[in-house]
């Protein structure tokens, strides 16, 4: 039995607890993580492993004989070293490194001691691509002669605005983090890469001195056969296909999709062969699809295991790495494997990409001169408008944030000071707040996972910051909710500042159920013990740097299609970013205001339908808006509900409440925040239409 230690606790590690699950032969038996609480959690998931704070701690109980590296890739290098000089068979996440000369050390450090190491290079092992390989090898198409890839995926971080990702720093970080998988396939189909021809598309400045390039398209020879690939990340049309072209055919594997199918001939005739050759090809991917889809009722009934390809595809590679031990070869995805990878990116990024102009500008974590207001997350949407905007009043302003990286050029002003840290973290709020007099909170205290860790991080996190601002004795806290603590259903009065947060919590999803226990706690701590609070509730904030699609219209399974929450004809309260940002600025300096919500909706109210064509318009794409209704919806989300029950997972039952406020059917009234604030939103349709929708159209 093969003992295996996980480095790193994050969202990957999940993954390979999973597919070593499905491993025989081998137990969890280590989880090392600075962060032990995350350590003892996974522990927990996965049914038992010591929970370790350092490699060194791991490494002297010696309770290991292999260990998974999936901490950030710039620790692959340092995490690596002393497992291997200890011994350890190493299976490091990709990129295997962060550069070539750290891949060459952890090679040499691992046949000096006589280790096995590989890398996790899964989508070669993804099962559509297997069997496009199997069918090269067993000369369906005769002799292949070229490869073709397209990699046309989303990147949700550079969506959200999330710039402080390691794959941002500089643009070959980004090959090392996607680019590696399309070019680990043709790696496999075409054979060691002798040389390569990019050509890059034009760069976007995504950070002050700092480009980011999207795409571009590369031209590969090999020894096998040359290849071509199409890298294009952060796409709204998600398309991963690679394909082989032969003497006889061509082999195309579908990787989102799973599919695998043959572009082929048949013996008849041109005119009857191009209608049989369709038809085999379309059954191919129909079989495909519908076969799918019964894995996937499958799994979630719990019937049979994961069967996703990205979960099979781990599976598998994690499966092989330890048949390779078992017979003491390294695996085909080892060092040399990996470090190819790392240096072929290397050699496009030099090729392709010419030198900055300048470094890029660090966010220096600094203080200022008799700083005036502290804005907590105020490096997030809402937080970038609004810091700028007190900038340009001429305040101090002191910002907090998890990720400082990366950050626009309005955080490198000097009336800006930068701290890290998270609203859970007593410490780091009060070193963040200092002698500041107004505090403005825009955290929501990164919130996920089961309703108790939600409700940890979001109203634990409201609660913290108010005890630290009590303790300050500070002026005033401007906590920045969301509508969505209301309850917005169908109703006689309009809905105002004074209407309470939804007396019915418990009916309510996880996240509205966290805003509506975040308002009563901070109202009942200004009653009771005085907290200078002033709650504002934003609408449907929209405007540049927030994604178009927005939640508050109905649930997207995709970019291109809503499924509304309602027949899509009532008003719906949405308000432009900078006007919210304006509202949080006036708040913090107006009279006689703690103790009072407001709710921030502006006078330009949009049907869903509305909204939907309008952006159709500004950004030239065909967005469809589905008309539903509570009553039919509700069904259809219990039925979603139980089959996950039946499948064994743990989530509270749908809420009629909750899909009918989402449909926003109340009406607001904000003449409160108007008077009180005076607060003057946007009025015009022609206003809110640049500001909220033509600011997302595509270049010209």
């Amino acid at each position: 039995m093969r003992r295996v230690c996980l480095v790193g606790a994050g969202f990957i590690a999940r993954a390979h607890g999973a597919a070593l699950r499905r491993i025989k032969g081998v137990t969890l038996a280590a989880i090392v993580d600075p962060n032990e609480d995350a350590a003892r959690r996974l522990a927990g998931e996965w049914g038992g492993g010591r929970v370790f704070g350092s490699i060194a701690a791991a490494l002297e109980a010696d309770g290991f004989d292999c260990a998974h590296v999936l901490v950030p890739p710039p620790l692959h290098h340092r995490v690596a070293l002393p497992l291997i000089a200890a011994g350890k068979a190493v299976l490091l996440e990709k990129p295997m490194a962060a550069d070539a000369a750290q891949c060459a050390e952890l090679i040499a450090a691992a046949e000096a001691r006589g280790v096995i190491i590989g890398v996790n290079q899964n989508f070669v092992h993804h099962p559509a691509f297997v069997r496009l390989r199997e069918a090269l090898a067993r000369g369906v198409i005769g002799r292949g002669r070229f490869v073709s890839c397209i990699y046309n995926v989303p990147l949700r971080q550079l969506a959200a605005g999330q710039l402080g990702h390691w794959m941002f720093n500089s643009p070959g970080n980004l090959l090392l983090e996607q680019a590696v998988h399309p070019l680990s396939q043709i790696r496999a189909l075409a054979g060691p890469i002798t040389s390569v021809a990019p050509l890059a598309d034009a760069a976007l400045e995504i950070a002050p001195g700092l480009d980011f390039y999207p795409s571009l398209t590369l031209s590969l020879r090999a020894e096998r056969m040359p290849a071509q690939l199409r890298f294009a990340v952060g796409q709204s049309f998600p398309f991963w296909q690679i394909s082989v072209i032969g003497d006889d055919g061509v082999l195309t594997a579908d990787i989102l999709a799973n599919r695998f199918f043959i572009h082929g001939r048949t013996k008849w005739l041109e005119a009857l062969d191009g209608a049989l050759s369709a038809w085999r090809t379309g059954g191919a991917i129909l079989r495909d699809g519908t076969r799918n889809l019964i894995d996937y009722a499958l799994s979630t009934l719990r019937l049979k295991p994961p069967s996703d390809a990205f979960s099979r595809s781990m599976a598998s590679t994690i499966a092989a790495f330890y048949q390779a031990l078992d017979k003491g070869n390294a695996p085909e995805l080892d060092g040399e494997f990996g470090a190819e990878l790392v240096s072929l990116s290397e050699k496009i990024a030099a090729l392709a990409f010419p030198p900055a102009s300048s470094p890029p500008a660090p966010s220096v974590i600094r203080g200022v001169a008799a700083p005036e207001i502290a804005v907590l997350g105020g490096t997030g949407f809402i937080g970038r408008h609004l810091v700028r905007k007190l900038v340009e009043a001429g305040k101090h302003v002191v910002v907090m944030a998890r990720g400082l990286r990366n950050l626009p050029a309005i955080f490198h002003d000097p009336h800006v000071a930068l701290h890290p840290g998270d609203i859970r973290d007593r410490a780091a709020v009060a070193a963040a707040i200092g002698e500041a007099r107004v505090v403005v909170n825009l955290a929501h205290g990164g919130a996920s996972g089961s309703w108790e860790e939600i409700r940890r991080a979001m109203v634990g996190g409201a609660e913290t910051v108010a005890r630290v601002c009590l303790e300050k004795s500070v002026h005033r806290l401007v906590h920045v909710g969301s509508i969505a603590s209301l309850y917005l259903g169908p109703q006689a009065s309009p809905v105002t500042g004074a209407t309470p947060p939804d007396p019915k919590p418990e009916e309510r999803a996880d996240y509205a159920r966290a805003k509506a226990l975040c308002d009563r706690m901070l109202l009942d701590l200004h009653a009771r013990e005085g907290l200078p609070v002033c709650i504002l509730r934003p609408g449907l904030v929209v405007g540049a740097g927030s994604s178009p699609f927005h939640s508050g219209l109905g649930f997207y399974n995709n970019e291109q299609h809503c499924i509304g929450w309602n027949e899509g004809r009532n008003p719906l309260p949405f308000v432009l970013v900078e006007d919210v940002a304006q509202a949080i600025m006036l708040a913090c300096a107006a009279e006689g205001i703690n103790g009072h919500c407001y709710n921030l909706v502006g006078d330009v109210q949009l049907s869903a339908r509305d909204y939907i064509a309008l952006l159709a318009e500004a950004l030239g794409r065909p967005p469809r808006f589905h008309p539903q209704s509570a009553r039919r919806l509700w069904p259809r989300e219990y039925g979603k509900w139980l089959i996950k029950r039946l499948g064994g997972r743990h989530a509270a039952p749908p809420s009629f409440r909750d899909l009918l406020s989402r449909g926003l059917l109340a009406r607001f009234d904000c003449s409160d925040a108007k008077r009180d604030l005076g607060w003057h939103p946007v009025g015009d349709r022609a206003g809110f239409f640049a500001d909220a929708l033509a600011v997302h159209a595509p270049p010209a």
